[in-house]
């Protein structure tokens, strides 16, 4: 039997965003190291990756106004927002790097620049986005916001959301003309292109993980099931990510480590609006962000994106949320009963308890009909027709739930890695912001590994080759973050 087991040293379990960009950076780091990436569907970056299943602004912090709440004492925290562009200005650095190395990697098969609005209205909210935009001019990442509470000025920037709107309405908004709409199913797609072109990638659909067990020496043995042909076949890796979203809780409780232990997932549905007709989405170039609604999850925050699929511009309106039992939009809806353990449920009870208003918000948001969510977008973009939208099924969302006193638990809208003790294998759990900060998450991955550490020297020096910021604070370099975003934006076909 042990001579069936193939040898691996990164077993990457996802073909998501955050697997394929993981194999990315390794291949780049290290050639020689042998990469194999399993996917439980039949193509890569078909759940939360794909283009309609996530908010795909290539989030920056830029318009996302739940990233910059209001405090206690009246006051704003943008540090949120620094960290979220930052950490996206990485994946723009890693993005250019394989622009240049690589004819075939095609940036503008997955990037293009839209500008990014928040729209906010009424006085006290006014007030809420002027003293933000006020904060983010003082900072040199976001120097070039501009603020106006002129209508006829907002008019220019995104006509839809002020044609036939009560002029007794007060309205501001703030505008970033170097945002961008990213396809993160193409972004999984181009880096494949290159991955196939290495001989110690190897890429394996219709695989879903049966066991996950740790051996004396570290390495982990994991039993995968072929879909097509019910076949198994036993693979030993020297490390182990697990980056498959929804999945990602009940693979991590397979590994049966401590850490894990607690862990429990919240899932969050969501549905979007969709037009498509030429002649309304042409007059919106721009994703116009507003604020949560009460009571919802900050995934809720309505926003009208341009989006573009394949080359076809579209807009999208949502999300709807709601509540599901299914972890994966592929996935089953015994994914949350399945996910039950003796340690985490009393932590899910209790976040359940501690947000019952959250619960029944998104019960009720399931039932929505399409009449009550045009009613909804008729508050965004007044002069909208029930004809020119249809309702579509976005991604599914697990939030974390996480452990942190006896029989306790706290609900998490963020994203976590789970080590091992020995750093032999970790998970990602969590959504937003998710892909846009998919690189820096994942060189989080390659720092910590057990498998790295012995050369971590090394790989730090071909990380500051591949990403010119690592090692550096763009917060706080002003000057090293204008020359890589001239950089950055010019290869990547970002500049005006």
């Amino acid at each position: 039997m042990e001579n069936n087991i193939k040898k691996t040293d990164f077993m990457i379990i996802g073909g998501g965003i955050m697997g394929t960009t993981l194999a990315s950076i390794l291949s780049e780091i290290d050639p020689s190291i042998k990469i194999d990436l399993f996917e439980k569907l039949n193509g890569i970056g078909l759940e939360s990756t794909n283009c309609l299943n996530n908010a795909g602004t290539g989030h920056a912090g830029y318009c996302e106004l739940h990233y910059t709440p209001l405090g206690k004492n009246n006051t704003i925290n943008i540090d949120k927002a620094l960290a979220i562009n930052k950490n996206f200005e990485i994946s723009l650095q890693y993005w250019s790097y394989m622009t240049k190395k690589y004819k075939a990697f095609n940036a503008k098969k997955f990037i293009c620049r839209v500008p990014h609005i928040s729209l906010v209205f009424g006085r006290e909210n006014i007030a809420f986005l002027k003293k933000r935009y006020l904060l983010f001019k003082k900072h040199h990442i976001f120097k070039s916001i501009t603020f106006s509470e002129d209508t006829k000025e907002i008019k220019k920037w995104a006509p839809l959301v002020i044609n036939g709107r009560d002029k007794n309405v007060k309205v501001a908004a703030t505008k970033v003309n170097e945002g961008s709409d990213v396809n993160f199913g193409n972004v999984c797609k181009e880096l494949l292109k290159i991955l196939k072109t290495k001989i110690n990638f190897g890429l394996h659909l219709d695989q879903e993980i049966v066991k996950i067990d740790k051996n004396e020496d570290g390495s982990w043995d994991v039993l995968v099931k072929n879909h097509l042909t019910s076949q198994t076949k036993e693979f030993n890796a020297k490390f182990v990510f697990i980056g498959a979203g929804g999945q990602a809780i009940h693979l991590l409780q397979k590994t049966k480590i401590k850490e894990q232990s607690g862990y429990g997932g919240f899932p969050v549905s969501g549905r979007w609006l969709i037009c498509s007709n030429s002649k309304i989405v042409e007059k919106h170039y721009a994703k116009v962000y507003s604020l949560a609604l009460e009571n919802g999850p900050s995934m809720t925050a309505p926003h009208l994106d341009l989006r573009i699929v394949d080359g076809k511009k579209i807009l999208l309106f949502g999300p709807f949320a709601g509540f599901t039992f299914k972890f994966l939009k592929f996935g089953s809806y015994l994914d949350l009963i399945k996910s039950l353990k003796f340690k985490n449920v009393m932590p899910m009870i209790d976040v359940l308890l501690n947000n019952w208003n959250l619960f029944k918000y998104l019960i009720f948001e399931s039932f929505q009909t399409k009449k009550s969510r045009l009613k909804s977008l008729k508050l965004f973009y007044p002069k909208a027709e029930a004809n020119d939208w249809t309702l579509a099924i976005a991604g599914q969302r697990v939030q974390i739930i996480k452990p942190y006193q006896k029989n306790k638990g706290k609900l998490e809208f963020g994203t976590d890695i789970v080590f091992s003790e020995d750093k032999t294998l970790a998970a990602l759990l969590g959504a937003s912001p998710g892909a846009s900060v998919a690189v820096d998450s994942m060189i989080q991955i390659i720092e910590k590994n057990s498998l790295m550490r012995y050369k971590r020297n090394e790989v730090k020096r071909r990380l500051q080759k591949i990403i010119p910021s690592y090692g550096h604070n763009l917060i706080t370099n002003k000057n090293l973050l204008k020359r890589i975003r001239r950089d950055t934006h010019i290869t990547l076909g970002l500049k005006d």
